[in-house]
């Protein structure tokens, strides 16, 4: 019974330690200027975005993708300049959720793509 403990605590703790590794997983964001694109993904979720301008005004449009049944969503943040945020997110394994924004009088936004804690 000792062994069995002792492989059921080192199980436990490998988990633990991979999850609070995996908590601060975010894809890396820094403004933007249209035309772009990302494809990123990191574990549990992956997105696609393009940022597109027509005259003064931003589109940026895609999807996010839930990717791992781990009980955490997969969020796309759109960090415009000069307008409010906008979030999106992918609720659950296999979920896949599009959007499609306009921003007018900018060029430029920061968009990164997480995982719900």
């Amino acid at each position: 019974m000792p062994a069995l403990r002792k492989t059921l605590t080192s199980t436990l703790a490998a988990v633990l330690l991979t999850a609070g590794l995996t908590l601060g997983t975010a894809a890396p964001a820094s403004a933007a200027s249209c035309p772009s694109s990302a494809s990123p993904t990191i574990p549990g979720a992956r997105a696609h975005w393009v940022l597109a301008c027509s005259g003064n005004t931003l589109k940026v449009y895609g999807w996010v993708e839930d990717t791992r049944v781990d009980g955490r969503d997969a969020i796309v943040e759109i960090w415009p300049e000069g307008h409010h945020w906008r979030l999106v997110d992918a609720r659950g394994m296999g979920t896949r959720t599009n959007f499609d924004f306009e921003f007018p009088g900018t060029k430029k936004a920061s968009v990164t793509l997480r995982l719900t804690k």
